[in-house]
Parts: C-alpha cells; structure tokens; sequence
C-alpha cells in the first residue's frame, strides 16, 4: 500500500512463495539491484554462455538471507533444490539454475523460460503478515505471471493493484476501521 513506509517494502511487488501456521515466505519482485547476471556469475565461478542473458538484472528479494539466491522461475523443472509454489512456478535455491541460464540451450540444457533471480528473501513470522494485510500494510491481490516475468519492472507495482481495478493514487494512507 502507499502508506507502507518500512524501507524495505516501500513500492514493492512481493510475490508469497509459501504461507503456513509457522508464517510467510515472498520475493519482492520490483526493485532490481545495481548487479548483473554476469557480475553474479563471476561471483559464482560461472561461464555466461548465452551473451544474452549477461545484463539480466538481479533482484532485492528481501531483507532475510541477502547474500543466498533465489529464482523464481517457470516451468518447475527439476532442479537441486526447488518449492513448487503452483502447478506451473518454482522457487529454486541450487546453483544448477544459474548455470542452465547462464549457458542458454543446448542439447542437455533447459534453462527455465520464465525467471526472476533475487538475493535474499521477505519473511513473516506466524500472524505477522495477516496483521499487516488487517493494519492496511499490504494490498493482496492474486499472481499473475503476466506481471511476475512480463511486465517492466517499474510498472509491476501499479499493474499488480490495476489487476483489481485498484488505482494506487487514489488511496488514502489513513487506515480505516471502525
């Protein structure tokens, strides 16, 4: 929501990977970092192949674990280590993923067609996100992939609340309860 000051979600898109009784788990989608796909790889000891994927953007995924990767990817595939968030999203945290994106296609190498690589990830404690969504924190709308992989990143924002015909400066910062 506008009013969401907390620096770290101020204007972001957070894709909710996982919600149990024990909390949340989410991506933020829409604030690229100042790190590349090749710079990442470097730091991996990955060959870029693929020229076309080198300038690819990596993303804030929130502030838990910021130095541990995560993507965020279509179809699920079968990699090292991967959530199958839906029947068609994965969430995968093995390096296996970065090195198929990296190398393109081949043979032997399916690199996943739709993905979003983040460092880090948003977690909420048992409750804790259901308060925020109550206090009027968080504007919860369904995933689209459209938006996930499609849309600019600077537009994720206003086209996640457009998605429920909600226009985001129309929206008063004052939380109403009565």
């Amino acid at each position: 929501m506008p009013g969401l000051t907390d620096p770290n979600f101020h204007q972001t898109v957070s894709y909710i990977c996982e919600h149990n009784e024990e909390g949340a788990m989410g991506l933020v989608i829409n604030r690229p970092l100042e790190l590349t796909l090749s710079e990442l790889c470097q730091q991996l000891d990955i060959d870029i192949v693929d020229s076309e994927v080198a300038d690819i953007p990596i993303y804030y995924g929130g502030p838990v674990e910021s130095e541990r990767g995560f993507i965020l990817h279509t179809p699920v595939g079968n990699w090292d280590s991967t959530l199958a968030v839906s029947p068609d999203i994965g969430l995968t945290m093995s390096a296996d993923i970065i090195q198929a994106i990296a190398e393109g296609y081949d043979a032997d190498n399916t690199p996943p067609e739709n993905y979003i690589i983040t460092l880090g990830y948003a977690g909420w404690s048992a409750d804790q996100l259901e308060e925020e969504i109550a206090e009027n924190a968080w504007l919860n709308v369904p995933a689209r992939k459209d938006i996930l992989f499609s849309t600019p990143t600077e537009l994720r924002w206003t086209a996640a609340a457009a998605s429920m015909g909600i226009e985001l400066q129309h929206l008063s910062t004052d939380v109403g309860h009565g």
